[in-house]
């Protein structure tokens, strides 16, 4: 299997999920080894994707630095780890991602128009060897060796429609496309308008998150799955998953996991060789990681 990125540029304006205002997004191939490269047009700045590179984790994952940041990276992510894109230069002109419709469907959609190139190179994967975990409570999040990219997540909310909730899902492009990537991310009503009171989440609105009252989702076309909530989940912790810049194969085991508990988890990780090894795809033992890209 070869590193991979996309045939063409490929250009889409969007609305900023904090600021409210459109934001202008440009994906553009890179060459091999080039990697996953963040590019703030207004100012200038590259910022190389890394666990280095994450500066805020309260409400999103941020990266940066003093001189600039962009948020709210994860949904865009998990597209690019279901897609198995290595290299590639996502162009914004804010300092936050288009949130679009508060899933992953659309920066999907991007990528199939866009279309895939395959490089020259053989295309390296993290490998998890040994079990990392970082635990905050009753909540946790793990990872652990394993020849699938497979994710475990539970929820637990005290909300009548939430409730208790878990999903399993074994990765491909196909079933991430099918059961994962048109997951919404939500939010309570009651914090919405504490937020915007404080001059964020300007831009929520019921077509690009699920919105919850203390009863009801307030929707009115109701949920896209009937436990969308820990499936958004899933879909956030394999974005965060991607700020390694690799896709990362293991089995990934979370309770009330957060993009905090997820960057301090890439972060261990990535601390000891002893948990990691970078292998090539067509190296591993297994042919069904490969084969989940087809």
């Amino acid at each position: 299997m070869q590193q991979r990125t996309i045939q063409k540029a490929i250009e889409v304006v969007g609305i900023g999920l904090h600021k409210g205002e459109p934001v202008r997004l440009r994906l553009e191939p890179l060459s091999a080894d080039a990697g996953i490269v963040f590019y703030r047009e207004d100012l200038a700045l590259s910022i190389p994707l890394s666990p280095k590179a994450v500066i805020d984790t309260r409400m999103a994952t941020v990266i940066g630095s003093e001189k600039g940041f962009i948020s709210t990276i994860e949904h865009f992510l998990s597209a690019v780890y279901a897609y198995g894109i290595d290299n590639m230069r996502v162009v914004v002109d804010s300092n936050e991602m288009p949130i679009m419709d508060g899933s992953a469907i659309s920066f999907c959609l991007l990528f199939d128009e866009a279309g895939i190139k395959e490089l020259e190179v053989p295309r390296k994967i993290i490998r998890v060897k040994k079990a990392v975990e970082i635990k905050e409570g009753d909540k946790f999040v793990r990872l652990l060796p394993s020849n699938k990219a497979v994710f475990d997540f539970r929820i637990k909310f005290n909300h009548p429609v939430i409730g208790e909730q878990s999903e399993h899902f074994e990765f491909s492009t196909h079933n991430f496309i099918e059961e994962i990537a048109r997951a919404r991310t939500f939010g309570f009503a009651k914090d919405i308008q504490y937020l915007q009171s404080q001059n964020l989440a300007l831009g929520a609105t019921l077509q690009n998150a699920i919105g919850l009252d203390d009863h009801k989702v307030l929707n009115p076309e109701g949920l896209r799955f009937e436990n969308e909530f820990v499936r958004h989940k899933i879909l956030d912790a394999m974005g965060d998953m991607m700020v390694s810049g690799h896709n990362i194969l293991a089995k990934y085991e979370s309770f009330a996991g957060s993009h905090n508990l997820n960057y301090r988890l890439t972060s261990k990780l990535l601390s000891d060789s002893k948990n990691y090894e970078f292998v090539a795809v067509d190296e591993l033992q297994s042919r069904a990681f490969a084969k989940s890209f087809a």
